[in-house]
């Protein structure tokens, strides 16, 4: 196989037999490891450089295999392992602008058809690959690049890449090309893994994710827990809704809520629901004084954001309650149709006090219960007051800013 392709068709991954062919027998056991549980069992590191070690183990001059594992991700296309001999293995979260990296490649050309290329070191019909970070200057003279073709959704690629001057033989390209179905196959669960937690944690949350993976997804299964509670509402979203188009709407929430949610989750909480304009999140009471100081944080946080936002001129202003207690969290719904909320009587008190923020001209207003577990030292009392729904009168306090 010559270093440099110039006719499409000869590109084409297609090995005859050849000398130096490994034993059948070699070849069924790294086939019987990618597809066993020793191999089911590692994760992505593990396998790429697994596999690396026993190509090489066969004479295989494997100088640096990479998996390009496309998934569903808000934020990331994909993912890329990289292994080198003697090397530590990389791992690449690659974002949805990566693919201006590989367009007019080699790598994207197998992606899109689905058809797998040899490419050497000289011009190709189908681009240039060098330039790409996990090839550049290692003196590779090959790439066998192969599609792994998922049931559905994008296409994944393996590639085998060498620094041999004559690059693979066929007979080891037909080695690569035996073993691809079992890595199609182990890399497919990988990436069905990967989806599968990024979307449950994109949609729910890591808590909720966590409950649904463990099979606890029954309709009456409540779980009783104490947890400080954070409801967080932007003011007169109404007015500006009633008089901004559509596009600049959408465009103020997305980046409203991106300096609201970072603020909540750096501190360990779990956002449970975008309500519109609103955000409720809870921080689970393990230690009450923890959950609320780190509850508070977020509010501060939060707060001082708020200060300094302005999307396309507009600024705005936001109301936060907080308040600790007992809550019932699971699922609730009808059939298959379920949804995971937070219900009980502390629920109602935090959204009655995220009204009193807005009643009272507040940005943040405490219960008694949660001021007194955050320790919060710079509290001033807001006054006593009756909210909606509840007989006794609440003492609510606020932060001196």
């Amino acid at each position: 196989m010559t270093t440099a392709i110039h006719v499409p068709d000869a590109d084409r991954f297609q090995p005859k037999a050849a000398g130096n062919a490994v034993s059948p027998g070699a070849l069924l056991s790294v086939i019987e490891w990618l597809s066993g549980d020793e191999c089911h069992a590692l994760d992505e590191a593990g396998l790429v450089s697994g596999l690396g070690r026993r190509l090489q183990a066969f004479g295989l001059p494997v100088d640096r295999l990479t998996l390009h594992l496309m998934t569903l991700h808000p934020e990331l296309i994909g993912r890329t392992i990289a292994w080198a001999p003697g090397e530590p293995v990389e791992i690449h979260d690659r974002e949805h602008g990566a693919r201006v990296a590989i367009s007019n490649t080699p790598l994207r050309k197998v992606m899109e058809t689905r058809e797998p290329l040899v490419v050497g070191i000289g011009e190709s019909a189908h681009g240039r690959w060098q330039h790409i970070d996990v090839f550049a200057d290692r003196g590779l003279m090959q790439l066998v690049i192969a599609p792994l073709c998922n049931a559905d959704g994008p296409v994944s690629a393996a590639v085998f890449a060498t620094r041999r001057p004559g690059g693979f033989t066929a007979a080891e390209q037909q080695l690569i090309e035996r073993i691809l179905p079992a890595l199609r196959n182990t890399s497919e669960l990988r990436i069905l893994r990967q989806v599968e937690l990024s979307l449950l944690d994109t949609y729910i949350g890591p808590l909720t994710a966590s409950r649904i993976l463990a099979g606890r997804i029954r309709r009456d299964e409540i779980e009783s827990m104490q947890a400080a509670l954070l409801l967080c509402d932007l003011r007169g979203f109404t007015e500006l809704s009633n008089r901004l188009p559509g596009s600049t709407v959408l465009g103020l929430l997305n980046a409203y809520f991106d300096r609201i949610v970072p603020a909540i989750t750096r501190e360990g909480g779990e956002l449970l629901k975008f309500m519109g304009d609103a955000v409720l999140a809870f921080f689970p009471g393990y230690d009450a004084a923890h959950s609320c100081g780190a509850a508070l944080a977020s509010a501060r946080a939060i707060l001082d954001e708020i200060d300094h936002f302005h999307y396309e001129g507009i600024g705005v202003k936001a109301g936060i309650a907080l308040h600790y207690g007992d809550v019932s969290y699971g699922n609730i719904g009808s059939g298959r149709r379920l949804d995971f909320t937070l219900i009980g009587r502390d629920v109602n008190l935090v959204s009655r006090i995220q009204t009193a923020c807005s009643e009272l001209g507040e940005p943040l207003l405490m219960s008694a219960p949660f001021c007194e577990e955050a320790g919060a030292g710079d509290a001033v009392s807001a006054g006593v007051h009756r909210l909606k729904g509840f007989a006794e009168p609440v003492e609510l306090f606020t932060i001196a800013r």
